[in-house]
């Protein structure tokens, strides 16, 4: 397979990427600004319809894909080295675990790390809210959401660009993991609307996230410092962000990203390290043991949970969060997977499996619980009104804030907190520039600096417009532009899953497989 590249000097493009999804991010944006309502009601009906006749299918494929990737590490493939069979990592585990999780959901924790169990606890999907049994719930619904369900999803199509382009001569590009299938024809339009495609997704995405975490930015500046929370400080705040995000960018991949990948996981460390000291301790050990066993207890039954024979109040809750989850990971898929598969260079399929789905996974569910136990601790011994602070769209981004408030040197951690909200941004912004760039340059690892400058700005100014000119309705309009985009990601994940599946059943596992496609 041969890579499409401009005949412009300047860039090293597919032009049909590259300009069709720079036209079409700046018609939307353009659209979203001019008529806010009418858009995002458009894009809205679109995304509620597909979730409530899709909804059963985004879980099923969820739980199909967690399936498979479980199957895959005790297959006898899982030998098999993305790369040539003597290639070796590129980057230490400790530096490639901070670069994966900085780029999959590490702003989510700080977003919903307090937020989303006392949701949970105050609305369940069912029984009484405010209780023990609430709250015992609410974790485990916690668990489910940020557990191995999406790290499956992100490691399967992270492992499919990984083995085609490094093991099999492929260019680093999604439109590549479809070629046992499609064959010469990734060359022609359809692989140009899937990549272009996965362009628009995730600098929508990653700019709907910039716009929603300047607010919560916003609230730990005016929480610690007094500061007003106004469109126009967070436009500031954005234009901050990608600033650094582009400096960082520009610095590469070892240089930049990595870099502050580490310092970025070690900040959110010693975070988490003081509120667990600082906060029930005792309590939050034991709540960890019987989380994970209500996770794992109740595992089969959610994974398979479509609300059918429910209440409306369930086949609501389930449309809100479930099943917002997994359109939201199934879009998110082709940026995180493409960046884990960038950093994963020599590592076994097996190696790989299990470090992108399980350490994250564990990570993820001790922050939960260090942070979310911590809040309904404080909610139900002590009464603390946290609940209600979260019943409102704009208490969210500031529960972690009123959670610290309520621990010694709440002054200290929430500048910590903020500090770790802002690097975490940084990180997701200039990685998913570099993945941007990737895919929309054919698939070269290394294209041209100014490409990389030209998708951290865009990214930015998305943002800032929207923040600006239309406030939290042109972000609402652009989510729901990104989760609209779930259902054919889904369907391209499947092909994904058939041709990584073929591909891996011609492999001769006497001799290894390190033909070329090319």
């Amino acid at each position: 397979m041969s890579e499409i590249k401009s005949k412009k000097k300047a860039l090293d493009v597919n032009p049909y990427v590259f300009w069709g999804a720079s036209a079409l991010i700046v018609t939307i944006v353009i659209a979203a600004v001019v008529a806010t309502s009418s858009v995002g009601e458009v894009l809205e009906a679109v995304q509620t319809g597909l979730v409530s006749r899709f909804g059963w299918f985004y879980i099923l494929s969820m739980t199909g894909f967690l399936g498979f990737a479980g199957w895959l590490v005790f297959s006898p493939y899982g030998d098999l080295r993305l790369g040539p069979d003597d290639s070796r990592p590129e980057f230490s585990t400790p530096s490639w675990f901070a670069m994966l999780f900085s780029a999959g959901m590490g702003i989510g924790l700080l977003f919903f790390g307090v937020a989303e169990p006392l949701q949970h606890y105050a609305n369940p999907p069912s029984g009484r809210p405010a209780t023990l049994d609430a709250a015992r719930e609410a974790m485990g619904l916690t668990y489910f959401h940020w557990g191995l369900h999406p790290w499956a999803v992100y490691a399967l199509i992270g492992l499919a660009f990984a083995y085609f382009s490094f093991r099999k001569g492929l260019p680093l590009s999604i439109r590549s993991a479809l070629y046992p299938l499609l064959g010469e024809r990734v060359n022609g339009r359809i692989g140009d609307a899937v990549d272009a495609l996965a362009v628009v997704s995730t600098l929508f995405g990653v700019s709907t996230s910039l716009g929603y975490g300047a607010a919560q930015v916003n609230a730990g500046l005016a929480h610690v410092f007094g500061l007003e929370q106004s469109g126009t400080v967070q436009f500031i705040i954005i234009a901050t962000i990608t600033l650094a995000a582009t400096v960082s960018v520009v610095s590469g991949l070892d240089a930049g990203v990595k870099r502050l990948s580490e310092l970025n996981l070690g900040i959110a460390g010693l975070l988490l390290v003081f509120v667990f000291v600082a906060g029930p301790t005792a309590f939050l050990l034991s709540a960890f043991v019987e989380n994970l066993g209500t996770y794992l207890q109740h595992l089969p039954e959610n994974s398979f949970w479509t609300a059918s024979f429910e209440k409306p109040r369930a086949e609501t809750w389930l449309s809100n969060w479930t099943v917002f989850y997994w359109s939201w990971w199934i879009a998110w898929a082709p940026f995180v997977g493409m960046f884990i598969a960038r950093v994963s260079r020599g590592r076994t399929i097996r190696e790989f499996l299990l470090g992108v789905m399980l350490a994250p996974t564990l990570v993820g569910f001790t922050w939960f619980t260090v942070f979310g136990d911590t809040a309904l601790f404080m909610e139900v011994q002590q009464n603390a009104g946290l609940a209600q602070s979260v019943s409102t769209p704009e208490g969210v981004p500031t529960a972690i804030f009123e959670m610290l408030d309520r621990l010694p040197l709440a002054q200290v951690s929430s500048v910590l907190c903020t500090v770790c909200v802002i690097l975490f941004f940084v990180t997701s912004s200039d990685s998913a520039s570099l993945v941007i760039d990737t895919i929309s340059s054919g698939g070269a690892e290394e294209p041209p600096v100014a490409q990389r400058v030209y998708w951290a700005v865009l990214e930015g100014a998305v943002a800032a417009t929207l923040v600006f000119a239309s406030g939290q309705a042109g972000l609402d309009a652009l989510q729901a532009a990104v989760l609209s985009t779930a259902l054919p990601f889904t369907l391209i994940i499947i092909m994904v899953c058939i041709a990584l599946y073929r591909e891996l059943r011609s492999v001769d596992l006497t001799k290894g497989s390190g033909d070329r496609l090319d």
